[in-house]
């Protein structure tokens, strides 16, 4: 018998995995609402009974919001080109994650998801596909979709469709973000407006983060990308970038990261790489260093806290876990709940402070965002985007 064989099978190199066997099969499922026990159970649920139902949506598309399921199920869309910290694997490998990525919104907001990975990168023909497609759906999580292509599938689909739409790994990143840098504020004894914070990543979660921390009052940003920080000498910005120049930095400063982080109150970073002690070392007294790089912070977290008087990382197994799963469910369940057309700013900032409140008076050092099992999270965000989806006046 062979090393690799048991009997006459080959040995299963994925059995001492406890990762695969959770997916095996696929992690989803299609469970109908209705029973078919009978002919007339059959004839209501499919012909002849259904073609009166399809009748009416014709006659009045709005009842489709009643009578099928699309008003209440998310499609979770990716290419496969930025997928967690693996990079550019293909939509075949993203699957799993965006099948995991479905199954969080059912569990913590309560919308069944549909994952679709789309074997094209092109801008145009993505944007074409998802359009498409949304009639069968109440919202659109774009995920996992490299930077500059990212921003403007997003923009182009937000404005083409009339149902939420929303690149989570932008926009969920920044709103959690956000939350615990108010908490982390409030620890300190600062003022959002009195900080000065250098974002370590121009990618999709690093301007995202940039703009909604601009929204919100925060003082001072400078940006980094792997040339430096960005300012307005340099010549290789894109678009983005320049809104980034044209927005921050007002000081003006042309040098590196790790020199912008002198003096600093809040290293932000969203880039991986690694970060040396003297920078952190460096920062003003009682700094908050947010090091979101997963699995390897791009801080060592526990060298962070020698200087550091907050630290948060985008790991489960450490204090301060800034994760997603925090954001989007109540973001998505609040905006269709209220029959919202849109994700607006507003609403974002509405789901930060939601989520910042859950924490509360029990906020400290090693607490300044609730745990990612905390079921009263999503309640909260799904109810303060619904009132400011509504206060707005974008429903329908």
């Amino acid at each position: 018998m062979g090393a690799d064989t048991m009997g006459d099978q080959p040995a299963d190199r994925f059995a001492d995995d406890p990762a695969f066997a959770v997916h095996e099969g696929g992690k989803l499922s299609v469970t109908p609402t209705r029973s078919i026990d009978s002919i007339a159970d059959l004839a209501l649920t499919y012909t002849p009974g259904v073609a009166r139902v399809s009748s009416a949506i014709a006659a009045e598309p709005d009842l489709a919001r009643r009578f099928t399921w699309a008003p209440r199920v998310v499609a979770v869309v990716s290419d496969g080109t930025a997928v967690l910290g693996l990079g550019d694997i293909g939509p075949v490998a993203s699957l799993p994650v965006m099948e995991g990525k479905a199954c969080l919104f059912k569990e913590f907001g309560g919308l069944d998801a549909v994952p679709i990975v789309l074997s094209s990168t092109d801008v145009d023909t993505i944007v074409e596909t998802v359009a498409a497609m949304a009639p069968s759906f109440g919202g659109v999580n774009l995920e996992d979709i490299s930077a500059p292509r990212c921003f403007e599938i997003e923009a182009r689909l937000r404005e083409r469709l009339d149902i939420p739409v929303m690149h989570d790994d932008q926009h969920g990143t920044a709103i959690v973000v956000l939350a615990a840098l108010r908490n982390a504020a409030k620890v300190v004894g600062r003022e959002l407006a009195d900080l000065r914070v250098v974002v370590a990543g121009a990618g999709a979660a690093g301007v995202a983060c940039t703009k909604i921390l601009l929204e919100a009052g925060i003082g001072d940003i400078a940006v980094a990308d792997s040339r430096g920080i960005l300012h307005a000498g340099r010549e290789d910005l894109t678009p983005v970038k320049r809104w980034i120049v044209e927005n921050t930095n007002r000081s003006g400063f042309a040098g590196t990261m790790v020199a912008a982080l002198e003096g600093a109150d809040v290293y932000l970073g969203l880039s991986g790489g690694t970060v040396p002690e003297s920078a952190i070392a460096s920062m003003a007294p009682g700094c908050i260093v947010f090091s979101l790089a997963n699995p390897t912070p791009e801080v060592d977290p526990e060298m962070a806290a020698k200087y550091a008087a907050v630290v948060a990382t985008g790991r489960s197994d450490l204090a301060n876990q800034i994760n997603n799963v925090l954001a989007f469910p109540g973001i998505f369940r609040g905006a269709i709940d209220a029959g919202a057309t849109a994700i607006t700013e507003e609403m974002k900032l509405a789901a930060a402070g939601a989520i910042a409140d859950v924490v509360g008076d029990e906020v400290r050092a090693d607490y300044v965002v609730p745990s990612p099992l905390d079921r009263r999270v999503a309640e909260a965000v799904a109810a303060a985007v619904a009132s400011c989806a509504r206060e707005q006046g974008i429903t329908r």
